[in-house]
């Protein structure tokens, strides 16, 4: 299994992403020719090799018509230039339908408009899909709008699209299958940007952190190194965060940062094999049970759906005798680790247990996400699982539920039209 190692030892923004990515040795010209295919024009790229601290690396520019550089938070300096290679997609032969790079007002319809009217790869599509709605998500709950009132400045610039959908198209061609990275570092401060002056980590990286898993450690350094559009990636694709896993190492690539920090400002990238052991993914969970007699049904259903609401990974009830013969029922609970106390309250407060047993566990999972397969009736959601060659899916009942009830067709038909038409269009299953 082909993985690869963010370590974001320095942060993480969408040009050193992309920088690091084709630092692994992906030929420019195939790449290039694959990111024409997005129906963007107004723009140049520049790729250079350089060498900082001693170290060499890779250098993205993304140059809009008209400007100087690409203005973000990672306008950094050069360092020493080995490799010059300029690439112009304002001069494409493309139609009078692309998107020009100066429309400020740019929303995720938008977005989605230009990568899904692409040529590029489905499993392309599905992840800067997914990429951009995570961004869009924390920027209307930042600014208190709906998903799509938002016109976005840091997403809607073509230097983001560039940089996420370039970063999605390579990992499509390292054919990797499996992401992780290390914690996050930030530094601290201020930072301008176009709703004016806000305090480091911004407002959409620290919503886009809360009720994740994701670590981040605040440095004594006055810079932002986590951005947005860096934080979006590796949030969407990252499979878990934490340290290396075992691995057998083929290649590394370096991204370079352009602010001098201090220290060596890039991020780097692994990319290997996981060692045969640790091919299924492994994680830690809480497992909490408790007998239960002397209580009415409804209330077990309510419970249940109380705490699966709250954060539970799965409940269930198994039929059990208790003393006397009773017949009573084992409530058991999965958890994260670390949610024990909040599970443990609820079970408490709306059952009539005295006590709950608490064990550990690991557990293996394939990866899984949701795709939208868009039919006649509406959209339903499809939940896709993969782990190496094995991929399974299923629609998702309350979807198919509704257009039953909508369309009066037999439910199980609306079963059989979903899975033709996931199995008809090709969807692909993005990089967890």
């Amino acid at each position: 299994m082909r993985v690869l190692y963010f370590d974001c030892f320095s942060g993480i923004s969408g040009d050193m992403t992309l920088g690091a990515l084709l630092d692994l040795g992906i030929d420019k010209t195939a790449f290039l020719s694959e990111l024409g295919k997005l129906k963007v024009s107004g723009y140049s790229i520049e790729i250079n090799k350089m060498v900082k601290n001693g170290i060499r690396g890779t250098d993205v520019r993304v140059i809009l018509e008209g400007t100087e550089h690409h203005e973000n938070s990672e306008d950094h300096q050069y360092g020493e230039p080995h490799q010059y290679d300029h690439h112009h997609h304002g001069e494409h032969e493309h139609n009078d339908e692309h998107n020009h790079s100066h429309n400020s007002e740019r929303n995720l319809e938008d977005i989605e408009r230009i990568i899904n009217q692409s040529d590029l790869r489905p499993r392309v599509k599905s992840m800067s899909n997914k990429i951009f709605r995570e961004i869009a998500r924390a920027e209307a709950k930042v600014h208190g709008k709906e998903i799509n009132e938002v016109h976005f400045h840091e997403v809607g610039a073509v230097d983001s699209i560039v940089d996420i959908v370039g970063s999605c198209i390579c990992l499509d061609m390292l054919g990797i299958e499996r992401i992780f990275a290390s914690e996050l570092h930030e530094g601290k401060g201020f930072v301008k940007c176009a709703h004016g002056i806000l305090p480091v980590p911004v407002p959409t990286v620290l919503e886009m952190l809360c009720s994740s898993e994701i670590p981040l450690i605040t440095e004594d350094i006055p810079f932002e190194l986590v951005t947005p559009t860096g934080l979006g990636i590796i949030k969407m694709i990252s499979s878990g965060f934490g340290k290396m896993p075992p691995m057998s190492i083929e290649k590394t690539g370096y991204g370079m940062g352009k602010r001098e920090t201090g220290r060596f400002n890039a991020l780097r990238v692994v990319m290997g094999s996981l060692y045969q052991q640790d091919i299924l993914p492994n994680d830690e969970i809480s497992i909490l049970e408790t007998n239960i007699d002397n209580m009415s049904p409804e209330i077990m259903g309510y419970t249940m759906e109380k705490l699966l609401d709250s954060g539970a990974l799965d409940v269930y009830y198994t039929p059990i005798y208790m003393k006397k013969s009773r017949p009573s029922a084992m409530l058991t609970v999965l958890v994260k680790c670390g949610e024990e106390k909040k599970i443990s309250d609820i079970i408490f407060s709306e059952t009539s247990t005295l006590g709950i047993r608490i064990s550990h566990s690991q557990r293996f999972c394939m990866d899984r996400e949701f795709v939208k397969v868009n039919t006649q009736y509406g959209d339903v959601r499809v939940k896709v699982a993969n782990l190496g060659d094995i991929m399974k899916f299923a629609p998702e009942y309350e979807d198919c539920r509704s257009i039953a009830l909508k369309t009066g067709m037999p439910i199980k038909k609306v079963y059989e039209l979903v899975n033709e038409k996931y199995r008809q269009e090709g969807y692909d299953i993005a990089v967890q």
